[in-house]
């Protein structure tokens, strides 16, 4: 038996991709109902966001979404209006709403910001890092190489989000943590489209940083994660879809 066609329409009255394209090729992710309704709708769309399911650009239809996501209109309104208020979606009247497209002013000001605190938290988790700790860096690591070979962007930046997530919880400084919890979905929203392109170099770039953590060479750690989060900031100002001067 076919497939009902999806009720989403590729292209906007502008000519801008809307919802099908990215929605309709994945299967409908229906919400859970036991957290308030309204936090399920907005971490589902932040997620939309993150991944790139829903591109930068792209028009969000409030009627689209209800549908692809199982609830009303109402849930959706709201996570549109405070993905609005946080910077991951424009309301344009009389237009609608669309995925904020990011500046490259805008993603180096926050990769730079990212730069300072991780550079940080390496040296502070190489003089706090426990044998047991070097081994859940490796395990991690070897995450990262397996979605490396998969060639699976969404388990790349899965696997790199959780290394230095957990390098940041070695640093135990609750304040850092704090620090680089507020921009780590975005640094993950930058990060995705140079995940691959970036691929072999980081993760050997993550592989010195872990030997120098166990090595318990804070220097070299603060060093190696400076030149990783730098080549990071250029890699995205040098991806394909990058505008050009």
């Amino acid at each position: 038996m076919s497939q009902p066609a999806s009720p989403l329409p590729d292209r906007g009255p502008t000519g801008r991709r809307t919802a099908k394209g990215s929605l309709s090729s994945t299967a409908a992710k229906r919400v859970e109902r036991p957290a308030p309704l309204r936090q399920v709708v907005y971490e589902a769309l932040a997620e939309l966001i993150i991944n790139r399911t829903l591109e930068p650009g792209q028009h969000l239809v409030e009627a689209d979404l209800a549908e692809y996501l199982g609830v009303s209109r109402q849930p959706v309104r709201e996570a549109l209006q405070r993905l609005q208020s946080e910077g991951w979606v424009d309301l344009r009247p009389a237009q609608g709403a669309f995925v904020h497209l990011p500046t490259d002013e805008e993603a180096d000001q926050l990769l730079s910001v990212r730069s300072v605190l991780e550079t940080h938290s390496a040296k502070l988790a190489a003089g706090n890092a426990k044998t047991e700790d070097v081994f859940q860096l490796q395990v991690l690591q070897q995450a990262g190489i397996k979605a490396l070979a998969e060639e699976d962007t969404e388990g790349l930046v899965a696997a790199n989000a959780a290394l230095h997530a957990f390098i940041t919880e070695l640093s135990g400084n609750k304040v850092l943590a704090e620090l680089i919890g507020l921009v780590d979905r975005r640094v993950r929203w930058y990060y995705t489209p140079i995940a691959r392109p970036r691929g072999r170099d980081a993760w050997n770039e993550h592989e010195e940083l872990i030997n120098a953590i166990a090595a318990k060479d804070a220097d070299a750690a603060e060093k190696i994660m400076a030149k990783h989060t730098e080549r990071t900031r250029q890699a995205y100002h040098e991806r394909p879809e990058a505008p050009r001067s």
